[in-house]
């Protein structure tokens, strides 16, 4: 079973949303996406300064199994990236919610969050898609 954060935002395209504050969240992968995709061996992500919007491609997680995209739960400008990813994109497999973040973005839209999913919620969707 897959992990889950009370704590936490979520898309149904698998990405996590934290919010930090000042109008600004941190984004990554789920726990379920980064199990389906098994072990993860490169990264692609914005860069500082980006601009990346809700629902579109943001980069890219590849694995021994596949290329996925990763999009984009809210809209905003990169302010900060997990440069560790570079070399270390295994950082997903080993905590999705915690050192293998990807990039913070500040909001310009504040009320997508609004459209996210709960834990619970989260939960229900990936249980369908099993």
């Amino acid at each position: 079973m897959s992990e889950l954060r009370d704590d936490l935002k979520y898309s149904k395209e698998h990405e996590w949303v934290e919010v930090l504050g000042d109008n600004k969240v941190r984004i990554g992968i789920t726990d379920f996406a980064q199990n389906s995709l098994g072990d993860i061996v490169f990264v692609e992500i914005p860069e500082v300064d980006d601009e990346v919007t809700a629902d579109e491609t943001m980069g890219s997680v590849e694995s021994v199994k596949a290329v996925s995209d990763v999009y984009c739960p809210v809209s905003g400008k990169v302010v900060e990236v997990n440069g560790d990813l570079e070399d270390a994109p295994e950082k997903i497999n080993e905590e999705p919610y915690g050192a293998g973040w990807m990039v913070v973005v500040e909001l310009s839209d504040p009320s997508e969050l609004d459209k996210l999913l709960s834990a619970q919620e989260y939960d229900a969707f990936t249980k369908e898609e099993e």
